[in-house]
């Protein structure tokens, strides 16, 4: 008998769970929370991910904290949805910031990725061996991020913005496991003449989710599989350092253009970037910004370098590129942005669209 990855994905969801949260008992797995690390917004996806020194929008409250100060309005909204895996996980976001004074700004946003209509078929066979498919229920795998973000100009340090989050994780495998979560961010951007630098801070104090398994729902099919039934534990998410540059050029009276350069660092071991130590890894991303008149935007932007093996063991360096465009009609903005289209793998290619406004 055949079955579509969604069959197939009921089981090894919860195997997931099971080994990669909890992997020989560590609270710190290398990829714990990495739905936060994809990014929210079109036009930073569009332009490499590089976004902690020039994120001026509500979207600011991901890329960095500090940002929502730049807002132009009062109240400022987005909303985001993309598709990964060819469809079969979605990826959503919703965001609004105000202004509360002339140097603070709050902000609330939540984040979503999941994978809906997973067919539960831990119970499609019989005690005698024979298949029942009115057995068969389906389920979400769906992770959940809620941040409260707040921002204040510097009186001491002309041009500086500082910012944090304290965010909500909510994971949940249907009614197999759930987790709840807490965590900080920290950001600050300062502009120097017409250079801009930002950094960010995530999970500055480590974020954690504890998880709770539903054990008696998966005893079965983990004995019958000779899986280990996981416990209730914790799991750590390590801090992650962001730091940009971005400078703004004016080319023509209705033509600039805004390069920005960054570096990535996380702190939980060796991954495949270009700088990797026992301690910390480094990535490097960059992007640009092409902007007519304020109203239509094109964009391009580099990342996630990693060194690859070729069929003849011959290692090379790739990076993902990634291509965006927008334009704006009064207060509504429309940003569109296409990733992963140098992979391989065409199906891995994902289309963001972001649509903003300004009240």
């Amino acid at each position: 008998m055949m079955f579509s990855a969604r069959h197939t994905f009921s089981l090894l969801c919860l195997t997931f769970f099971s080994k990669v949260a909890f992997s020989q008992g560590s609270l710190t797995p290398k990829y714990s929370n990495e739905f936060l690390a994809i990014g929210v917004s079109a036009r930073g996806l569009g332009m490499g991910g590089s976004m902690t020194a020039l994120t001026d929008d509500v979207t600011s409250a991901y890329w960095n904290p500090a940002g929502i100060l730049n807002t132009k309005t009062k109240y400022e909204a987005a909303l985001t949805h993309n598709q990964y895996f060819q469809g079969i996980a979605s990826y959503n976001y919703a965001g609004f910031t105000t202004k509360i004074d002339d140097t603070g700004s709050i902000g609330f946003s939540v984040i979503r990725m999941g994978i809906d209509g997973i067919p539960n078929t831990l119970n499609l066979r019989n005690p005698d061996g024979s298949f029942n498919f009115d057995n068969v229920s389906s389920f979400s795998e769906a992770s959940y991020a809620f941040m409260f973000t707040y921002a204040r100009e510097s009186h001491l340090i002309k041009g500086l913005r500082t910012g944090a989050n304290v965010k909500v994780i909510h994971r949940t495998a249907g009614i197999f496991a759930t987790a709840w979560g807490f965590g900080i961010d920290v950001g600050g951007q300062l502009d120097v003449k017409k250079w801009k630098f930002g950094a960010m801070l995530r999970d500055v104090t480590s974020t954690f989710n504890a998880w709770n398994f539903n054990t008696e729902a998966i005893r079965d099919a983990f004995v019958q599989t000779g899986q280990q039934i996981p416990n209730n534990s914790i799991e750590l998410t390590l801090p992650r350092l962001l730091i940009d540059v971005a400078r703004p050029f004016r080319i023509t009276q209705d033509f600039n253009v805004l390069p920005t350069i960054g570096f990535e660092f996380t702190f939980d071991g060796k991954r495949n970037t270009l700088l990797k130590t026992n301690l910390l890894s480094g990535d490097v991303r960059a992007g640009v910004e092409f902007n007519y008149q304020n109203i239509a935007f094109i964009r391009g932007g580099i990342g996630n370098f990693q060194q690859i093996q070729d069929i003849n063991r011959q290692t090379s360096t790739t990076g993902t590129p990634s291509f965006g465009a927008g334009f704006r009609i009064n207060k509504i903005t429309v940003d569109y942005a296409l990733t992963n289209f140098g992979n391989t793998n065409a199906g891995l290619a994902s289309h963001i669209i972001t649509l903003k406004g300004q009240f």
